[in-house]
């Protein structure tokens, strides 16, 4: 019972240290996973970059490896004694070794170029010979390489130099390593008469050491074909299979010119970094295993054992402290309860200790700011409302942006790629500057390009049939307004102006009065008139906003007021069957 009443008297202290306890213990908890979260973003972002530049140097290194191929194919297409041992015929046994040695010292030279690489070039001619530097790594006969897949698909594509995949037994081991085989057609540069084939072939194992100094344990390289057929990897077990993800994510990454994608590879949530290689027809695919790399970085038990220190520390200062408030506080608490709500004339007696007197007086001197304050609050909400009244006006119509959608769906299905691209350029633009742009003003010539923008949205939804021109004095266009001024004024006449007539023009003028040292934007139409508006100037008013449509048009007036004074604002004048003219007045700003 004495426990019950001594929670009853300590509500206070109660609610306060819980409060504090949770706060801490959520703030802890959220700043760990923010400083998790962050440092992992970072940590990913700067992995990918620098993986980015890694792909890059084995890209360089493939790329190297491509050139030495292409002067060894360009200098075999111009021997002669190539040429002649793969197109000549039956000779005598003298000739033919004649014939053959030279070849064979013409592919000595050419394999000097590929010193670097442990290769195996090997040329077959349309006569069936056969010469070769060495015939350990295409285990195929001579008089089936002429007909051989490798030698048919270079025919196919003669000016081409291709990149194919082989396998082979090995004698040794029994297992099918694979071969990497540069193949193009030997043509006669005069007729284009195929003679020949080249063939230069690496093994996977050679072929993959461009990269394998940059491969570690979660950080590895694919190198796959266009077929989505894994040609080379530091993974040796999945060499040779199609990965159908891989694929999907390289032409993903290079379709939209990402950096990375966060992707589930083989089962384990990875980083993607891709680049292709179009001498090869190939694609090199990088994979980040997040896991492992942020288990590097982080250690989530070390980091979770401080926080519990923190807190705890943290705790036992709050309760101590709070404890000792919360004595003092309690007098003044209860009093304050006494105090009527919106009455704010009941003062709270000052009593008690120098603390609670402080607060005690500042209090009563509180409760009287708040009483004048909420009296000049009432009146400044009244100007207030009407600011947020003039923001909402600023954003664009769902409909605007759904009818906008559909005219460039529509654009599309008619194969008019290039103008619904430019509906959508001008879209972007005016959600741009309506959403983005935060500024209250921008420059007349800021202006008048969203203007033409939503004019151009407008055309591609409505056609062509109101031409709007816009006539705007140079020294004007740094002159600043208020933002979407005039936009309502063209919405309107687009949308009521031309009601009966099918065809029209909009006129957007923007002048200086030197004198009177103001800003005239007039928009001017040759549509049908407003009834009840008559055709001299007059101030835009309750009764002529309500012939108006929509809250931007009704709210210009006022938007003006508030920014720059009632001297300020709009006047129309409209003539029925002749048109109407808005003149917008501003001070040069």
């Amino acid at each position: 019972m004495k426990i019950l009443d001594k929670f009853k008297t300590s509500k206070l202290f109660t609610k306060m240290f819980m409060i504090t306890v949770i706060s801490i213990i959520v703030v802890s908890v959220s700043i760990s996973w923010t400083m998790i979260h962050m440092s992992t973003d970072l940590f990913m972002e700067t992995f990918s970059i620098t993986n980015k530049k890694v792909l890059n140097q084995i890209k360089t290194g493939f790329e190297s490896y491509h050139d030495s191929i292409i002067t060894v194919v360009s200098n075999a297409n111009q021997s002669g004694a190539i040429k002649r041992f793969l197109t000549e015929g039956e000779a005598d046994s003298i000739s033919t070794t004649k014939s053959y040695f030279n070849t064979t010292e013409q592919l000595k030279k050419l394999e000097s170029s590929l010193d670097a690489y442990e290769v195996e070039i090997t040329m077959v001619g349309i006569n069936g010979r056969v010469v070769s530097t060495d015939r350990s790594f295409l285990n195929i006969e001579d008089r089936k390489l002429k007909n051989h897949p490798l030698t048919l698909n270079s025919y196919k594509e003669p000016k081409k130099l291709i990149y194919q995949e082989y396998k082979e037994v090995t004698r040794s081991v029994g297992r099918r390593e694979p071969i990497i085989v540069a193949s193009k057609a030997i043509l006669d540069r005069s007729t284009n008469f195929i003679y020949g084939t080249i063939h230069i072939a690496i093994r996977e194992s050679d072929f993959g050491q461009v990269f394998d100094s940059f491969t570690s344990m979660g950080n590895d390289v694919f190198i796959l074909n266009q077929n989505g057929i894994i040609v080379s990897s530091n993974r040796l077990d999945r060499i040779g299979h199609f990965s159908k993800e891989l694929l999907d994510y390289a032409e993903q990454l290079e379709a939209v010119s990402l950096d990375y994608l966060n992707v589930g590879v083989l089962g384990k949530d990875s980083i993607v970094i891709s680049d292709s290689l179009p001498a090869y027809d190939f694609y090199i695919v990088n994979t980040i295993d997040k896991e492992l790399a942020i288990g590097q970085m982080i250690n989530v038990k070390t980091l979770t054992i401080i926080c519990v220190v923190i807190v705890m520390i943290a705790l036992v200062i709050v309760f101590l402290t709070t404890r000792q408030i919360s004595k003092s506080l309690t007098t003044l608490v209860l009093q304050m309860s006494n105090v009527t709500k919106n009455e704010f004339r009941n003062h709270i007696s000052v009593t008690g200790s120098y603390e609670i007197r402080e607060l005690g007086q500042a209090y009563n001197y509180m409760l009287d700011e708040l009483h004048d304050y909420v009296d000049k609050l009432v009146e400044t909400q009244k100007g207030q409302r009407n600011a947020e009244l003039a923001a909402l006006q600023r954003q664009i119509n769902p409909h605007f942006l759904y009818n906008t959608l559909a005219s460039v769906k529509t654009l599309v299905q008619q194969g008019s790629k290039e103008k619904a691209t430019e509906t959508i350029h001008s879209l972007i633009s005016v959600l741009q500057n309506t959403i983005s742009n935060v500024n209250e003003t921008i420059s007349v010539e800021q202006e008048i390009e969203i203007l033409k923008h939503y004019v151009f949205i407008n055309h591609a939804r409505y056609g062509e049939r109101i031409k709007v021109s816009y006539f705007v004095a140079p020294d004007c266009l740094d002159y600043h307004v208020p933002k979407l001024i005039i936009q309502p004024f063209i919405e309107n006449a687009f949308f009521h102006a031309f009601n009966m007539k099918n065809s029209g023009y909009i006129h957007v003028l923007v002048s200086r009065d030197k004198q009177l040292q103001t800003l005239s934007c007039e928009v001017v139409d040759s549509g049908d008139g407003i009834a009840g508006i008559p055709s001299e100037n007059m101030l835009f008013n309750k009764r002529s906003r309500q012939l108006f449509s929509g809250i931007g048009i009704k709210n210009v007036h006022d938007r003006i007021g508030l920014l720059y004074g009632d001297e300020y604002g709009v006047s129309i004048k409209s003539k029925l069957g002749e048109g109407t003219r808005v003149k917008i007045t501003l001070p040069l700003t």
